[in-house]
């Protein structure tokens, strides 16, 4: 890649004091209040756009639902059911703008579908639905799928149980790394001119002849406030929305937990759908590198967004699915590493008409309150983009074209049109003099795409940042400063849980290497003694919010249970 390119892409995060202070200093066009995947989507097509924008979040970019899900840029095959065709055509045809836009991040993955004897669906009633799938695509699926025989499935996916098994269809849709889209997404907003600060918590609307016009925005790490000045003003905190919104109810969100457990004790080849024996919810156990994760569940939640975490009741659930899919797997509480949870911001009248949680549309609203405020709740992962539109004209925004649907993300800039991530890797390679082996460039270049180039020069100019946070995974020092200085940053668990994963992949989940990460963090970011031992402390709640499902866990009868 040109440097002239790579420098467009690289220090667009300006400092965050500077940031703070644009907020309370201009006037914006446009003020998005949340920093998940709805609200730095709409901050980039409102960038994309010419509009003054700013964004802030009351914590880290996609700290709430947007880095809790399943990983999937999808059309959502099991909403054919629902009759959602709408939807599907929808989210079939973004799933590959995101393909185009973000090469690095949104890439194919194989779905097995099983059918076996005591399937609601038969061969053919799920052959069809395939076709329909793939016609609402326009025949543009990542790779067309395919009918695999009972004995194709065993060699396929081994540890699948057969009885009963009669075969499976194979479908692609695509895997992502949800919270690294959100903040390329941001990036990109940056990159168009967008003010973003997370650590900017909304503590009040401001209104003026009865019409909101900004926020009272209070700095979540040191208290200040500032006046945001906007004259537009867009609600997209999730399942924070009725709380900004400060009026009658608009949502009844659902909890959603997923579990992680070492590849090597379910080494599944595909995403695997599973169907729950007790409820019949659409499951999947997903492939995601040395880990596999499972999920989810889709139950009723009133308690704290923030505080949303797994039970034990989540987890048995998840463990009961997988006992009736892989039984010769012999899986439980041990064998669970970690677990996330989020909440679905699902809108309440769509809620209460469904008998069941699963059944709740995952179709958006848009509501405009008298006083102007624009509030969009709902949604999937997959349709951002499409949603930002929508939101931007119910805002009364100018009818530009912003071309976000062919503009790469930050990392996809400069991507190599020909041999595509091949090509890329050798060239990370290269920029770091060879101090990486091809397995390290290889992750690199599928986290930052082209950006793994700056990167690798700075690991060729200072080579001790090539070598590993701890024996327990591949992430490096390197990742650490590139969080800090490229990526906002700001707290020990930014970087361990939704930079770098560790919170989500190490056995440990990150608590050997905390201290260190931390005292490293202080360097680069000024922290005193006292705020480092914050985040470390910090850091290790979150850990222990992850494992609150094992205290008080009883042991299944005629076993000794398991706890840690």
């Amino acid at each position: 890649m040109d440097r002239r390119v790579a420098s467009a892409v690289t220090g667009l995060v300006a400092p965050r004091a500077e940031r703070l202070a644009r907020l309370g200093a201009e006037r914006f066009d446009l003020l998005v209040i949340g920093g998940g995947i709805t609200g730095a989507g709409v901050a980039r097509e409102a960038a994309r756009r010419g509009l003054r924008v700013a964004l802030v979040e009351q914590a880290d970019l996609a700290a709430g639902t947007s880095s809790r899900s399943s990983r999937l840029v999808h059309g959502g095959l099991r909403y054919l059911e629902q009759l959602e065709v709408g939807l599907v055509f929808e989210a079939v045809n973004e799933r590959r703008v995101l393909l185009r836009i973000a090469p690095h991040l949104v890439t194919p993955l194989g779905f097995l579908f099983p059918i076996y004897e005591w399937s609601r669906r038969g061969r053919f009633a799920v052959a069809m639905g395939m076709w329909l799938y793939e016609a609402l695509s326009l025949f543009r699926s990542p790779r067309r799928h395919r009918a695999l025989g009972a004995a194709a499935v065993a060699r396929e996916e081994p540890l699948l149980d057969r009885t009963g098994l009669r075969g499976a269809m194979l479908y692609y849709d695509c895997a992502t790394d949800d919270a690294r889209l959100v903040l390329e997404t941001a990036l990109d907003a940056m990159r168009a001119g967008a003010v973003v600060v997370s650590w900017a918590r909304a503590a009040a609307l401001v209104r003026e002849g009865g019409r909101v016009c900004g926020a009272e925005v209070e700095d979540v790490l040191d208290g200040r406030r500032l006046r945001v000045r906007a004259d537009a003003v867009v609600n997209a905190t999730g399942p924070w929305t009725d709380r900004v919104r400060g009026r009658e109810r608009l949502l009844r969100p659902t909890k959603g937990i997923h579990i992680v457990l070492e590849r090597e004790r379910l080494p599944v080849h595909y995403a695997d759908v599973m169907f729950h024996p007790d409820d019949g919810r659409v499951l999947f156990a997903i492939p995601w590198g040395e880990r596999t994760y499972v999920g989810t569940t889709d139950t009723d939640c009133t308690g704290d967004p923030a505080e949303v975490a797994a039970d034990a009741a989540d987890v048995d659930y998840l463990l009961r699915a997988l006992a009736r899919y892989y039984p010769a797997a012999a899986l439980g509480a041990d064998d669970v590493i970690a677990t996330w949870a989020g909440l679905r911001p699902l809108v309440a009248e769509d809620r209460e008409r469904a008998e069941h949680a699963s059944e709740v549309s995952r179709e958006h609203t848009i509501v405009v309150d008298e006083d102007g405020l624009v509030t969009v709740a709902g949604g999937k992962l997959t349709t951002y983009r499409r949603m930002a539109v929508e939101v931007l004209d119910a805002a009364g925004a100018p009818q530009r074209a912003s071309h976000t649907d062919r503009l790469p993300l930050v990392g996809a800039v400069g991507w190599p049109r020909r041999a595509g991530a091949r090509e890329l890797v050798r060239q990370v390679r290269a920029e770091a003099k060879d101090r990486l082996s091809e397995a390290a460039a290889a992750r690199l270049a599928r986290i930052y795409g082209t950006r793994a180039l700056a990167l690798a020069r700075r690991i060729a100019e200072l080579p001790e940042l090539a070598e590993p946070l701890s024996s327990a995974g591949p992430e490096i020092w390197a990742q650490v400063d590139w969080a800090c200085r490229e990526e906002m940053a700001e707290t020990l668990t930014d970087v361990l849980w939704r930079r770098l994963g560790v919170m989500l992949r190490h056995r440990d989940q990150g608590l050997g290497v905390c201290e260190e990460v931390a005292a490293r963090m202080a360097a680069l970011l000024g922290w005193d003694a006292a705020r480092t031992a914050r985040e470390v402390e910090a850091y290790r709640a979150e850990v222990a919010r992850s494992r609150r499902w094992r205290q008080g866990r009883l042991p299944p009868a005629g076993g000794d249970g398991a706890q840690g």
